[in-house]
């Protein structure tokens, strides 16, 4: 895993108002606290080091809140999207799970509407690395969803990779960025420009790659506001990245994982999630599968 790999990351939640999520943010980072406006009714953070976290709506977010203790629907003033700046694991992940215990703190919650987005910097992909990212991810979808507990109701806004695609892409070997977005297109119409272009609802999204800021978007996460799960989907996305970025070629044969535990963990290791740094990572990420009844003797032994 590369720490110095930039990215950004959106955070769906509920439970607290734009307003009242970008001052729990402002106890933490300090800075301005600005009205945005415009339909999506954002607040702004403009922090002492010159970037700005923004507090903004989301049509998706089922709008709720908590009176003494019971949950009860909300105005769309509780819809809260947290989108960062552009953020760095070496210098940022400590000040991103502080304001994300603040937002708990101050009662925001997620609910099962809510999903995370993490966009890596794409600067120094290839068409052989994103042949590759694309290949990664297809092989691992099922084992992915599993460990993820991606919900139902999510599922349109992150599809699994089209094995159409996956068989096309692998079958012209692309090495220019044009024949990938080509294939990458086939079967849309509309308009590539469209921010919210029907190709983007997949695990993996490279229409931010091609029309958007170059980034390439990670969308299979459920929202949560566990500051330590957060941080285990922002490292498993670096991660892959890099992975992405440093091998020469990945297949698409899917592993047999009768042992899902087994498996899951055997990848992170092979990517990276070694030693005591990642422990908590490990588990997050491995929490939801299970494994075979050997497995789980050992386990508990």
């Amino acid at each position: 895993m590369e720490k110095t790999t930039r990215f950004g990351i959106e955070i769906e939640m509920t439970g607290i108002t734009r307003k009242d999520a970008a001052l729990a943010a402002q106890t933490v980072l300090g800075g301005e606290l600005l009205y945005g406006g415009s339909y999506y009714d954002t607040y702004e953070l403009k922090t002492f080091d010159g970037r700005t976290w923004k507090f903004t709506y989301d049509g998706s977010i089922r709008c709720e809140t908590k009176t003494r203790g019971i949950k009860e629907s909300a105005s769309r003033l509780y819809s809260v999207e947290l989108v960062s700046p552009i953020l760095t694991y070496e210098a940022d992940i400590e000040n991103l799970q502080e304001v994300i215990r603040a937002l708990r703190k101050a009662g925001a919650f997620t609910n099962s509407s809510c999903g995370i987005h993490i966009h890596l910097d794409g600067q120094d992909h290839t068409p052989r690395s994103i042949r590759n990212f694309v290949n990664i991810i297809y092989a691992r979808n099922d084992l992915f969803y599993k460990a993820l507990g991606i919900e139902a109701s999510r599922a349109r806004y992150c599809k699994r990779m089209d094995e159409h695609l996956v068989a096309t892409m692998n079958r012209a070997k692309p090495t220019t960025f044009a024949k990938i977005e080509s294939i990458w297109y086939e079967g849309y119409r509309g308009n590539r420009d469209a921010h919210y272009h029907e190709s983007r609802y997949h695990f993996l999204n490279l229409h931010s790659f091609f029309h958007g800021h170059k980034t390439v978007e990670l969308r299979g996460f459920n929202s949560t506001l566990h500051a330590g799960e957060v941080r285990s989907y922002i490292v498993l996305a670096l991660a892959l990245n890099s992975q992405a970025l440093s091998q020469s070629s990945a297949s698409t044969k899917k592993p047999q994982a009768e042992n899902e535990k087994f498996a899951m963990r055997t990848y992170l290791n092979r990517i990276g999630f070694i030693g005591d740094e990642f422990k908590a990572c490990r588990e997050h990420l491995t929490k939801r599968l299970t494994g075979s009844a050997a497995w789980r003797r050992r386990v508990a032994a």
